[in-house]
């Protein structure tokens, strides 16, 4: 097949599973990509695994400070109206060079892109995470300053309004015209068909097994490791408020492995880590291996990330065989076996910490846990299994044989 990989990413998880596919797609197919000089290009590099890379220029418009900030929702209105137009370039581009089929990924600023209302020849689009106004996840912090005065007033805010509904427009046309979603989870497919009605068929990520792996030679650490972007969705305050409850004598460092730091957000988790006597240190620009090392230096990885639609980190940890504590929500309950690769608890500080406790107290059911969590990895989370059940959806949509069964990972 002749496939066109789309994306508009940051670094992260979504970005290291393009990779993946695309590293072992490109050996059976010819693949060319289409993205923008907004996505993380040097993370993950893709460049050298396909025939063509192509780069548009976009460039999103400056956010004014306070006073003017209620003029930022226009600035984005802008932004979407100029992406609107790149992607009918880049559609024009697709569609008179005689691809069989379109694999997209995340746009950074539509989530779902709008060159999918243009293409007209199969395409898919693949889920990282679900969206729309039944996605929400609420966050609490000082420096949002959102008062109820400041939400009566967005209420009312003319840009607001105009910004949410061209944005709508857009998600609506693309989700209609692709010819086929596909979900990294139950719960991102369980999500969108409460959002927007549609199934989308479940194809799991992988793991790399050899860059992820257990290193006997590494001596294990008193720290426990967590990874993600420093937002308030990746749920480093509640790591750090359950660590608070394990005894201060004993009580292991939090190493937090970040691919970006909002700086609001890291000024918040220092000064929370402070007040509870937590020690926090901040990894960033960690490579694979180095992420890796990490993972087989850790006690324990505690992951606590608010409604993950699925998260790597957790298959990573495991295929080093360190188990993981994980707060039971979203795609966590997919990839982690309660009671035989790891604990998960309700979002509770205190069943967090005792579960955390529980661990490190015993060593032979931490070694368990980790043996069964590099076991499973091995046999059930392949990234070459993965790249199977994709193929299949690619040929199906590329054929048009839309009636044809896909079984999920």
């Amino acid at each position: 097949m002749r496939i066109v990989v789309y994306h508009n990413l940051p670094s992260g998880g979504a970005k290291r599973a393009v990779y993946e596919w695309t590293a072992r797609l490109a050996a059976r197919h010819n693949i060319d990509v289409y993205t923008s000089s907004c996505a993380d290009h040097a993370f993950c590099d893709i460049r050298t695994l396909v025939e063509q890379h192509h780069v548009f220029d976009f460039a999103p418009r400056a956010l004014f400070a306070s006073p003017w900030g209620r003029l930022n929702q226009l600035q984005r209105w802008r932004d979407l109206g100029e992406l609107t137009r790149i992607s009918r370039v880049i559609a024009c581009n697709v569609n008179r060079a005689g691809y069989d089929v379109v694999f997209a990924h995340p746009c950074r600023y539509t989530v779902i892109p709008a060159l999918l209302s243009f293409v007209e020849i199969p395409a898919i689009y693949y889920l990282h995470e679900p969206f729309g106004r039944t996605f929400i996840r609420q966050f609490e912090r000082p420096y949002f300053r959102n008062n109820k005065w400041r939400r009566i007033v967005d209420r009312f805010d003319p840009f607001i309004a105009v910004y949410t509904r061209r944005l709508a427009r857009v998600q609506t046309k693309s989700i209609r015209r692709t010819t086929r979603l596909l979900a990294n989870s139950q719960f991102t497919r369980q999500r969108m068909k409460l959002a927007h009605q549609v199934d989308a068929p479940v194809c799991y990520y992988g793991v790399d097994t050899e860059d992820f792996r257990p290193m006997p030679h590494i001596r294990k650490e008193n720290f426990l490791i967590s990874v993600g972007e420093m937002t308030p969705r990746k749920g480093f305050d509640f790591l750090i408020e359950s660590l608070a409850l394990l005894p201060a004598a004993t009580r292991p460092e939090l190493r937090l492995a970040c691919n970006w730091e909002s700086p609001a957000e890291r000024r918040y988790i220092d000064q929370l880590a402070a007040r509870h006597n937590v020690g926090v240190r901040v990894l960033t620009r960690v490579n694979t291996e180095q992420l890796a090392v990490a993972y087989n230096k850790a006690q324990l990885c505690v992951y606590a990330p608010v409604l993950e639609p699925f998260g790597l980190v957790p298959l990573e940890s495991m295929a080093c065989g360190t188990p993981v504590v994980g707060v039971a929500e979203g795609g966590v309950r997919e990839s982690v076996l309660h009671n035989e690769t790891g604990l998960l608890t309700e979002r509770d500080p205190h069943a967090f910490a005792e579960a955390v406790q529980m661990l490190l107290n015993s060593p032979t059911r931490r070694a368990q846990f980790g043996r069964r969590g590099r076991a499973y990895v091995e046999t059930e989370w392949q990234w070459d299994r993965s790249v199977r059940v994709l193929e299949q959806h690619l040929e199906s949509v590329a054929c048009k044989g839309e009636s044809r069964h896909i079984d999920d990972a």
